[in-house]
Parts: structure tokens; C-alpha cells; sequence
């Protein structure tokens, strides 16, 4: 990991356990100034305990953790300087938008007229200027995540925590809202550590993306790059919609030349870039479904004729189901150039566009 001069959020070894289970293992993360990260992982990865350790809400075992520049390991959730945005809203049922808002800004005792400025500047933002005056019961999901992200906003703070604040609602406002999180942002600039399960989300909005497992970051870069190449088979197999094929086999060597060996399946490997001088080892050869050319005649490093399994229309491209080396491999293909099953078809891939992992450790070769 490279090092950040200066971070805005810098945590340092941290560890948290419950009683004798370790939930956190020794984590170290730096977040630059103005930095969108997003912390991705399945449930129970440690993703939202993180978030919970940065925000104060759980004291860790071990470790610290600095908030521009200043140690606030032990300091109360309120003097981190840090705005929170929760899965579940967390509005106040009684209090109209307006007094939601501005509910932490009188208990801290800020002038009325300070507050008034604040809450007019959020909703403008947040474009909730004509909700001030109804009450959480009268807004529709996608209002009231609007209300929750503008409490955090007036609180005039140089750090954003947002806790999956988009699962609770529908796949089309998910994707408007994800828009708006990713303008607000590019508007305002400050640093954003956001909690998600959803791959989609992670892909559009991170700068970087830190995939967990088991309380360990597994990979911490730039969307694309994670993508491409993967550190280990968990990170590859998480990421990608449909899931990257794999295939298990061997990694051989024929005089100089390095291939990937399964039943009667050879996949030449001079055009892969290995991490390490190879060995000869039990591996397992990833690649995605879309990087795959179906029937396009010769050209590609590697070929292979065999038959359509399943076909599964998916609206703008299909998913069509192979077997090769005898194992189940999906490509992905057009609409308008779909197969009908038990068609004979044609594949072909450059391997350089794969990932080789290690069928011992799962890392990458």
C-alpha cells in the first residue's frame, strides 16, 4: 500500500475482539484528503464495524486512529468531526425535515441564525427545500435517506461516514440516489468513507475500493484495477456480475512456454504476466464472461469449438452456459447474436485479459 502524506483518516493497527473472537485483525488504512472510499465485502466481513470503530460508536481493542492529524481514538463520537449517515434513517418520527436537521445543531448550541444558514444550504444541496415542513411519516424512502444524508451535511464536518444508506431502497432509486452521492461529492469535496455489499455501487462511486473478508482487507486500489486484476480468487470472485469463470486445472511447462492444462484443454500463457517466476502448480485460471469472443473465427491466442449448455436472455446482452475442460464457463454476448441451445459455437480469448490464482493460497500467480 503507498502511503498517504497527510491522510484525513489514518487508522493504525487496529484490532477489535469480542471476548475471544477477532472481528479485526492488525488493520492499517489511509484515506487522503477529499477521498471517496468505499469498504466492500459480504455480510459479516467487518466492513460496517469498521465504520463503527472510525465513528466512536465501538471502542477497539487495539490500534489507533487519527482524523486530520489528530489522534481521536478515545474521544466521543461528537468531537471526531465526523458526519454519519445510517442504513435505517434514523429520522425523528415527531420533528418536522427542519427540526431533524436541525435537532444536533441546538443541542450544540449553535446561534439560530448559523443554523438557519446551514439547513438552507443542505437543502438547497440536497434539493429538500420544499419537504422542510412535513414530518418523516409524509416522504417517500428516497426523501427521508435525503434528510438523513442532509443532518450529517449541516453538521459542517470534514468527514462523511455513510453505513449502506441505499440498501432499504428500490433498484431504480438506488441508482438515482447513487448519482446524487456521487454529485454531492464532486460539490463539496470532503472525504467520504461509504459501507456497501453491492459491487455496483462500489464500481461508480470509490476512488478506491478496500474489499474485506473476515475482518482483513483483502485488496485496496482503484476500481478498474481491482477489477483487472484481482490480488485472489475471493476478490476475483467477488467482483462481477456475471461471476468471472474459473477453471481448475494445472499450470505446466512445455520446453520455455508456460500453459494452463485441464482434461484435454491446453491455454498457452505467453501473453499472461505472471506476479512471480512460476512453478509447476495446481492452479486455477480465471476470466470473465465478457472477455470472451464468441464465434469469431481464428486470431486469438486461444480457441476452442464446444456446445451451448443454457442460454439466458438478460435483457441487453445474454448469458450463454458452455462447458470447457469440463467444467461449466459462461460468455457473454449480444442480444442480437444469441444461440439457441445444443448449437455448436466457437470460442476464443487472449489470456492476458485472465487471472491465474493458486489453488493452494488463492493468491494470484
Amino acid at each position: 500500500m503507498t502511503a498517504i502524506a497527510n491522510p484525513s483518516v489514518s487508522i493504525q493497527d487496529l484490532s477489535l475482539n469480542f471476548g475471544a473472537i477477532s472481528v479485526l485483525e492488525t488493520l492499517n488504512l489511509d484515506v487522503a484528503e477529499g477521498e471517496f472510499i468505499v469498504l466492500l465485502g459480504p455480510s459479516g466481513c467487518g466492513k460496517s464495524t469498521l465504520l463503527n470503530c472510525i465513528a466512536g460508536l465501538l471502542d477497539i481493542s487495539d490500534g489507533r486512529i487519527f482524523i486530520k492529524g489528530k489522534n481521536v481514538t478515545w474521544e466521543e463520537p461528537k468531537d471526531r468531526g465526523i458526519g454519519m449517515v445510517f442504513q435505517s434513517y434514523a429520522l425523528y418520527p415527531q420533528m418536522t425535515v427542519e427540526r431533524n436537521l436541525s435537532f444536533g445543531l441546538r443541542v450544540a448550541g449553535l446561534p439560530k441564525e448559523e443554523i438557519a444558514k446551514r439547513i438552507a444550504r443542505a437543502s438547497e444541496i440536497l434539493q429538500i427545500e420544499p419537504l422542510l415542513q412535513r414530518k418523516p411519516a409524509a416522504l417517500s424512502g428516497g426523501q427521508r435517506q435525503r434528510v438523513a444524508i442532509g443532518r450529517a451535511l449541516v453538521r459542517d464536518v470534514d468527514v462523511f461516514l455513510f453505513d449502506e444508506p441505499l440498501s432499504n431502497l428500490d433498484a431504480k432509486l438506488r441508482s438515482e440516489l447513487r448519482v446524487e452521492i456521487k454529485l454531492l461529492h464532486r460539490k463539496l469535496e470532503n472525504t467520504m468513507i461509504y459501507v456497501t455489499h453491492d459491487q455496483i455501487e462500489a464500481m461508480t462511486l470509490a476512488d478506491r475500493i478496500a474489499v474485506m473478508k473476515g475482518g482483513v482487507i483483502q485488496q485496496l486500489d482503484a476500481p478498474q484495477t481491482i477489477y483487472n486484476r484481482p490480488v485472489n480468487r475471493f476478490v476475483a470472485g467477488f467482483l462481477g456480475s456475471p461471476a468471472m469463470n474459473f477453471l481448475e486445472g494445472r499450470l505446466e511447462k512445455d520446453g520455455s512456454n508456460w500453459h494452463f492444462a485441464v482434461e484435454d484443454v491446453r491455454i498457452p500463457l505467453s501473453t499472461y504476466t505472471f506476479e512471480r517466476e512460476p512453478t509447476p502448480v495446481p492452479a486455477v485460471f480465471g476470466i470473465r464472461p465478457e472477455h470472451v469472443a464468441f464465434n469469431s473465427g481464428a486470431g486469438w491466442p486461444f480457441t476452442a469449438t464446444t456446445s451451448v449448455e443454457v442460454v439466458e436472455p438478460m435483457g441487453s446482452d445474454t448469458l450463454v452456459w458452455l462447458k470447457l475442460g469440463g467444467q461449466n464457463f459462461t460468455v457473454r454476448v449480444t442480444s442480437e447474436r444469441t444461440p439457441n441451445n445444443a448449437d455448436t459455437v466457437n470460442i476464443g480469448f487472449d489470456p492476458m485479459r485472465a487471472s491465474l490464482f493458486d489453488a493452494q493460497t488463492g493468491n494470484r500467480l
